[in-house]
């Protein structure tokens, strides 16, 4: 078969790889022939549904797809797999096969030699965090269906970059909130914290969504009890989704009438 341009981006995680394969995207004349894959991420596809926003086109692929990604290699003009700092770099001949494909790293200027430069065919720099503070905990949580108010999010979000429950290194989620708008929101340890991006999906407004949202944190003596705890509490009741989404349609509508 024809082969596409296959990339691979691995680096520490807060490096900057999802966003350095979103530039080249956008870089990119076509999007249709575009295929996205990040293994390991579980229940928990935050990247890929920010991805999949951002660009419609974009062919996007999770764990248990790695079949349909293989097959879809064939048609595809760019291919990028985007390899956590959880995973060996080994793993991504088992991935493809050994099929060829040009590894780019994305790091942090002050990060000494390290398995990346030697991995890399390519150095990309990154954002300049602190490399050599590796992550010993993993908390990942889908809330796929909830519904959460913006106001007790932000103070949640708050929390858990202030060190409340513990050392974070990393944290990034997406969150469906009452007026039914998709938010994005990102952190990592040493760079300006920056705020919610509402994702270009189309708001729901009829009940429950039925679209991925979930956490991911990183981090050292996490809490992960009392996270799972307050984010539970965020959450909406039916009763109060109805309220809230009653009220904001009506408020649409009176804005499509002017």
């Amino acid at each position: 078969m024809n082969l596409p341009i296959i990339t691979v981006v691995a680096g520490p995680t807060g490096s900057g790889k999802t966003t350095w394969i979103c530039q080249q995207i956008r870089n990119t004349t076509s999007h249709e022939n575009i295929i996205y894959f990040s293994p390991g991420t579980g229940k928990v596809p935050i990247d890929q549904t920010r991805i999949a926003a951002e660009f419609p086109k974009v062919k996007v692929f999770s764990d248990g797809q790695e079949i349909e990604f293989l097959s879809e290699l064939a048609t595809a003009g760019n291919a990028y797999i985007e390899i956590g700092f959880y995973l060996e770099l080994s793993a991504i001949q088992t991935i493809l096969d050994n099929l060829p494909y040009q590894a780019v790293a994305v790091l942090p200027a002050n990060l000494p030699d390290s398995e990346y430069h030697t991995w890399a065919r390519k150095i990309i720099i990154g954002a300049e965090i602190n490399a050599t503070i590796i992550p010993t905990q993993m908390w990942r949580v889908p809330s796929n269906g909830q519904v959460i108010d913006e106001d007790s999010l932000k103070e949640f979000w708050y929390e858990i970059t202030y060190g409340a429950y513990g050392v974070v290194n990393r944290a990034k989620g997406i969150f469906d909130v009452a007026d039914g708008r998709s938010l994005y929101a990102d952190f990592v340890a040493g760079i300006p914290t920056t705020d919610f991006l509402e994702l270009d999906l189309p708001r729901h407004l009829a009940g429950r969504p039925q679209r991925f949202s979930g956490i991911e944190v990183l981090g050292k003596n996490l809490d992960e009890s009392a996270m799972r705890q307050t984010l539970a509490d965020c959450y909406l009741t039916d009763a109060a989704i109805a309220q809230y989404q009653e009220q904001v349609t009506q408020i649409l509508l009176e804005e499509g009438s002017e």
